[in-house]
């Protein structure tokens, strides 16, 4: 199904029907900043197991997940002083922070090293399905075999029945957000992508 949705005024029951579906363990498609992602309700391993297929990746393979603000993440990952004041400069944005995972994090959502990475993108569709279903929401690109798609009207044919919906906000040309780890109060960039990231270079 596809929902088409102004990215800049969600409609609320536009963004119910979509809470609808992942409260099932469906899986949606749905705009960030950066690019389209695949999401599921963190707390739903079923759907979670979904995305893993969908992908075709390794079940060992940690999810980032969308939080809806700063005291969002407080309750998922261990954020120290320095860390806020990272947090609060950059989020929203298009950056992927790695912290150590809280105890609410699921345990197939952390590393080995127990980090998490967490995103607050820019997108209020993205940022309304998160505050409405009370939770954080499974951050993965939207692509098929490394290919990262634009168009929400090609991931419906292509994904076809395996996503219950795919919001359509327009096209978006693919980004990748910047990883920074924070662990340890020590900033390293892990990927570069979209954003500045000149403050955490050494």
């Amino acid at each position: 199904m596809i929902i088409e949705i102004d990215p800049r005024r969600p409609r609320p029951h536009q963004i119910q029907r979509i809470i609808d579906a992942m409260k099932r363990g469906e899986i949606i498609v749905y705009p960030t900043d950066t690019c389209y992602g695949i999401g599921a309700d963190i707390f739903n391993k079923a759907a979670i197991e979904k995305i893993y297929r969908l992908k075709g990746i390794a079940r060992n393979t940690p999810f980032s997940f969308v939080c809806s603000d700063l005291s969002d993440i407080s309750m998922y990952a261990r954020v120290s002083d320095f860390a806020y004041r990272i947090l609060k400069k950059y989020l929203p944005g298009p950056y992927t922070f790695i912290l150590e995972g809280s105890r609410q994090v699921p345990k197939m959502m952390l590393t080995k090293r127990k980090t998490a990475g967490i995103r607050i993108p820019d997108h209020p569709v993205c940022l309304e399905i998160v505050r409405t279903l009370g939770h954080p929401v499974i951050s993965t690109s939207a692509s098929i075999n490394g290919e990262i798609l634009s168009d929400p009207r090609e991931m419906a044919r292509r994904f076809g029945k395996q996503v219950a919906i795919v919001v359509d906000s327009g096209i978006i040309a693919p980004a990748p957000s910047s990883v920074i780890s924070l662990v340890d109060d020590e900033p390293r960039i892990l990927r570069v992508g979209k954003g500045d990231i000149s403050a955490f270079e050494t």
